[in-house]
């Protein structure tokens, strides 16, 4: 299996060298050469398979000969061995014909351990076969932080910065992160939006000389074994519900567009989706690309629901490529372009195909509140700003022809101020998130400045 930049100007690569290196030297994302496929009786045998046997299968056609199958099987079973319910991502029926996917029963309580729990022993394994150490720089609209420094903490072959803007995330998330007192861990908080933080995370990974002396990776999904990893929970979670038997929709709420891909990998590899219903708060640059056909780049609001205020989805990239029939001379014109005047106008055929899959919708901060509340009120289920922007979404396209799995990615526990303010109930904390509260934090705070970043990252992995 060989994987190619959607920008078209650098080498095919690896399933290793793809992960390690997350961004490809011409700045585009690395996407399979071809794209591996199940047949329908290969996904109706996932029913009733534990998640961690169906998560090696699926993972299992995109590493090809590169890890074995029993390591990749070892990986898998000890990664979601450190969720705490059996079933990983169990199902929840909260309407007819509507069900949440709870995701958030990993380490730190969101939907990006699923795929970091893995990614980390993935990386480990392979730095250590190749006796080399990486620094991973991480950019997080809140969640991606946490889980990448549960899963990377203490790690023998891995260094870690995770950035997060200073002030935009709950108090919760933040600690996820900054009360990790490994060695190989620090946190900084950035004077600005957590598009800065991306921007400066794509400046970095493009500097070919810090890349080389420290070993720069990154675990945001722009890092392709995260996309594949979140896959797997649109098979197990469709196949609960009849799949590939009958067509399953989904409901994702959606900062940086790598779970809505996640979903478009799964449909090409075969599963039946009707519809993935992109879910995004004000900050709606997703929801208007596929309503409008253009995809433009606004001012970041911040909402109730912060890991979703981005106004570069860097994944969006990704279908972009795909919908211009591969074309990588014209995926590098749009983004530059896009890197220049914050504007991409859909070329007709591209926006067909993404709405054969793709519908946006926007929800607003009034109807997000309404949505916690009308869910407790009707279904006893206490959900997070973000669940419940995905919730709205689907009663609002309600799609009668097929089951929707509403995409829960975190637990109400990590915006206990949000869900108090909508509900006036104060949700459970998990013994987890408990411990947290009496530990010392340890950040930097620093401006929202390449250059400063960058010598921070150095300094670090020198020291």
């Amino acid at each position: 299996m060989r994987y190619v930049s959607t920008r078209g100007q650098s080498p095919s690569v690896g399933f290793v060298d793809a992960i390690l290196a997350g961004l490809a030297p011409d700045g585009g994302l690395y996407v399979p050469e071809e794209w591996p496929t199940f047949s329908h009786e290969e996904i109706a045998a996932f029913a009733g398979k534990p998640y961690a046997e169906v998560a090696t299968a699926v993972l299992g056609r995109f590493t090809g000969d590169e890890i074995p199958a029993e390591i990749l099987a070892d990986m898998c079973a000890e990664a979601y061995a450190s969720f705490t319910h059996a079933a990983v991502t169990p199902l929840v029926q909260i309407a007819p014909g509507g069900f949440l996917a709870e995701l958030h029963h990993g380490p730190s309580l969101a939907f990006k351990d699923v795929a970091m729990q893995l990614l980390a022993r993935l990386s480990d394994h392979v730095l250590g076969l190749q006796k080399r150490t990486q620094t991973i720089l991480c950019a997080t609209s809140g969640d991606t932080g946490g889980a990448a420094v549960e899963a990377f903490r203490g790690r023998a072959n891995t260094r870690i910065v995770a950035m997060f803007p200073d002030g935009r995330i709950s108090e919760v998330q933040r600690r996820f992160m900054t009360t990790a007192a490994e060695s190989n861990v620090r946190c900084v908080a950035v004077a600005g939006t957590f598009d800065d933080c991306q921007t400066i995370l794509k400046q970095a990974l493009s500097d070919q000389s810090l890349k080389q002396s420290v070993g720069l990776s990154a675990v945001n999904s722009i890092n392709f074994a995260r996309i594949v990893a979140q896959s797997v929970y649109y098979f197990t979670t469709a196949v609960a519900l009849g799949a590939p038997h009958r067509e399953v929709s989904f409901a994702v709420p959606s900062g940086n567009f790598g779970d809505g891909f996640a979903g478009y990998v799964a449909k090409r590899m075969g599963l039946p989706i009707a519809r993935i219903v992109i879910a995004t708060n004000s900050n709606d640059i997703l929801a208007r690309a596929f309503e409008e056909g253009r995809y433009v780049r606004g001012a970041v609001a911040a909402t109730q629901s912060p890991a979703m205020d981005i106004q570069s989805a860097s994944n969006f990239e990704r279908l972009y490529y795909e919908c211009v029939r591969r074309d990588g001379v014209e995926t590098a014109r749009a983004f530059k372009a896009f890197n220049e005047t914050g504007v991409i106008d859909i070329p007709p055929q591209a926006l067909t195909l993404m709405r054969e899959t793709f519908t946006g919708v926007a929800v607003g901060e009034g109807d997000t509140t309404r949505t916690i509340v009308a869910t407790l009120n009707e279904t006893g289920e206490l959900i997070d700003p973000h669940t419940a922007v995905a919730v709205a979404a689907f009663r609002r396209l309600r799609d009668h022809t097929a089951p929707v799995v509403i995409l829960s990615t975190a637990h109400a526990a990590k915006f206990p101020e949000a869900v108090h303010a909508a509900t006036g109930e104060t949700p459970a904390m998990p013994r987890k998130a408990q411990s947290l509260a009496g530990k010392p934090e340890r950040y930097d705070r620093l401006p929202a400045d390449a250059e400063v970043i960058k010598a921070y990252v150095r300094a670090f992995a020198e020291a």
